[in-house]
């Protein structure tokens, strides 16, 4: 509720009062004035904004905030299986958190040359849709739009792609970030080809570092 109606409400209400005191006498008046006061005070008070409610709508990134940080751990999947470093960072005023992550795949079966994957990505708030944004670049050329699904939690959060530039269309990925413990993520990277469901195409396990 803005302040210009809560002032108007306010002045309502005071406005009432001083008619009433024509009825009683002046202390019954005051008495009467003061409850009322009173009372008015505290509804108006529930009706506009607490402080915590305009903080998190002020900080977008509440449901994030458990990533920002140095992580190390492991991965396995379709590229087979490697090491992986990573950094969430709050940049910018705090308006963005950037990442950036490197996975390393040693000479395998799968892989006999190995393999150095890199990306880096920014969150970012969406004030006209209110909803996270997640834009991921990867060394590969690819770059992944995703908005964060509703459903998430601060210890469960779902990224899913509206957008992947180059590379066929109707493809779609998924991340799915899971807080095991404070200091604990796994990750869940998803594929789907056109037309058929989301498969697992890696799975990270990382532990906190700093």
């Amino acid at each position: 509720m803005s302040k210009p109606l809560l002032g108007v409400i306010l002045g309502g209400v005071l406005g009432l009062l001083d008619g009433l005191s024509a009825w009683f006498s002046p202390e019954a008046s005051r008495v009467g004035t003061m409850v009322a006061v009173l009372f008015a005070t505290v509804t108006l008070s529930s009706l506009a904004p607490s402080s915590a409610q305009t903080l998190d709508q002020k900080d977008s990134f509440t449901v994030l905030s458990a990533l920002v940080g140095r992580w190390e751990g492991t991965t396995e999947g379709q590229p087979g299986k490697g090491t992986v470093t990573r950094e969430y960072e709050r940049i910018l005023g705090a308006r963005f958190i950037q990442v950036r992550n490197r996975s390393v795949y040693p000479p395998q079966e799968t892989r006999p040359k190995g393999e150095v994957h890199e990306d880096i990505g920014l969150f970012s708030f969406d004030s006209a849709r209110k909803r996270v944004v997640f834009r991921q670049f990867h060394i590969e050329g690819f770059v992944n739009q995703y908005v964060l699904d509703p459903a998430s939690t601060p210890r469960r959060l779902i990224l899913t792609t509206e957008a992947i530039e180059n590379i066929p269309a109707g493809w779609r990925a998924r991340e799915t970030y899971e807080l095991t413990s404070a200091d604990e993520l796994e990750e869940i990277f998803e594929l789907a080809e056109p037309g058929k469901e989301f498969a697992v195409y890696s799975r990270n396990r990382l532990r906190r570092q700093q």
